[in-house]
């Protein structure tokens, strides 16, 4: 009977053992079963593409937090709101569904074209195209080619002198020269105090061409279902507060954003902008690291961001920068995570890149600690100003977007869907980056911008 009993309690006691070490070890691994099930939930028909500022952006943003709280982060949002988590952000001015017309040609706001500035929910006016310098005539819609030569005046006078000029809606072109221009620094260059009432609009390419070819005079009219109803965007923020007492006012910000471009009515066919890709891959990136590093206890405070509305503007980002939940200076370093749900046919399997690779040190220090980090391939589409890190850079922060867009057709379309990802190279990427993002948060290393390079 001893010998039988022996055997059995000796089982026992290693069995009692094992799950912590298993549990561990499963806290710090990736499961592609993790990933497949935040996408199948964000990415859903369910929640109609996530719409920037919608109930369904809230939805997202409410799961983000329930997620950050099981994996045991404090909350770090609004500490007197419903919800600690998150930041609730009002917006006294977004359109609903905006639509333009000129004659053959109709425009949609978040597909064709993205409203910077709505005087009125409904505008009629003659179309100018004005040359920059010349004057618009009272009450057009001026169409304009911004230009950024040495000699030429600031992009935000060129957009504000036809509204001064008495123009009732400025329509700016699309341009390669211009298109680093993203729409958060043109928002803000707009609403640095703007000399008059009016409706701004940003043209996309194929509307721009469109617009091209239109005859002056011809009548451009604008609409929105938008009313005075208040409109709110959410941020959800978690923190892993530091375990070193003397390290933890040092912060590391991971951050992706979570709006995408909703539901279009009047669209045939597949009308549900999805944004599987764009960006529910990088809020996916933001959880599992943040079970991770919840699990890892870094010396540094570690937090965990969703950015609400990004996709109009960066509401979401511009609201942190000015409500933050630990002082700008003491973020060490700020990595966003942007469409990460396919690979990259322009660099090595198993490979992210970082935009804006060569403006700082960060990124080389990150690739020699593990981190499967190159340059970005894409140059061109200067994808180191259009996501929310910009926005943080501009105010001094380290701050950069980690990717593998491929600039695949199925950007910005309803085809961006569960069915297009690639689940299991989303799980090696960030799987890629726990081991780099733990070392960070342990770190003495605090990054520069390298001379020269700073936004």
């Amino acid at each position: 009977m001893i010998k039988r009993v022996l055997p059995a309690i000796l089982l026992l006691l290693s069995c009692s053992a094992w799950p912590q070490k298993a549990s561990l070890a499963v806290t710090h691994h990736v499961m592609e079963r993790n990933i497949r099930a935040h996408e199948e939930f964000l990415a859903s028909d369910a929640l109609q593409g996530r719409g920037s500022a919608t109930r369904d952006e809230w939805i997202a943003a409410t799961y983000v937090a329930t997620q950050f709280r099981q994996f045991g982060l404090d909350p770090a949002g609004d500490p007197a709101g419903e919800n600690p988590y998150i930041q609730t952000v009002s917006l006294t001015s977004t359109p609903n569904q905006v639509e333009l017309s000129a004659g053959e040609t109709h425009l949609q706001h978040g597909r064709d074209m993205a409203i910077l500035l709505l005087a009125n929910t409904k505008v009629s006016a003659a179309l100018n195209k004005v040359q920059v310098g010349a004057i618009a005539q009272k009450g057009s819609a001026a169409f304009i080619h911004l230009t950024e030569g040495a000699n030429d005046p600031s992009v935000r006078d060129q957009i504000r002198k036809p509204l001064q000029q008495g123009a009732a809606v400025v329509l700016f072109a699309y341009s390669e020269q211009l298109k680093h221009r993203f729409q958060a620094t043109l928002i803000q260059e707009v609403r640095v105090d703007p000399a008059h009432a009016g409706t701004i609009l940003l043209l996309g390419p194929e509307a721009t061409k469109a617009f091209e070819s239109l005859p002056d005079g011809i009548a451009i009219n604008i609409s929105s279902s938008g009313d005075d109803t208040p409109k709110f965007t959410y941020n959800t923020i978690g923190m892993v507060k530091g375990s070193d007492p003397a390290r933890r006012s040092e912060a590391i910000l991971i951050t992706a954003h979570v709006d995408h471009l909703g539901i279009h009515l009047k669209q045939a066919g597949d009308n549900i902008f999805n944004g599987a890709d764009d960006d529910a891959s990088g809020v996916v990136a933001v959880l599992e690291l943040a079970r991770a590093v919840a699990a890892a206890k870094p010396k540094r405070t570690v937090y965990f961001v969703t950015f609400g509305s990004e996709e109009t503007g960066g509401a979401g980002a511009q609201f942190f920068l000015q409500h933050p939940p630990v002082a700008l200076s003491n973020i060490v370093a700020n990595l966003e995570f942007e469409m990460i749900g396919r690979p990259d046919p322009k660099v090595a399997p198993d490979t992210l890149w970082l935009t804006g690779f060569d403006r700082s040190n960060l990124g080389p220090m990150l690739a020699q600690h593990g981190a499967r980090l190159v340059g970005d391939p894409h140059p061109a589409e200067q994808f180191f100003t259009r996501s929310d890190n910009y926005a943080l850079a501009k105010r001094g922060v380290i701050a950069h977007t980690v990717s593998s867009f491929g600039l695949h057709k199925e950007y910005h379309s309803p085809a961006d869907d569960i069915a297009h990802l690639d689940v299991q190279h989303m799980t090696r990427a960030i799987q890629s980056m726990v081991k780099p993002v733990i070392w960070l948060g342990n770190s003495e290393f605090k990054p520069k911008w390298n001379e020269g390079k700073k936004p």
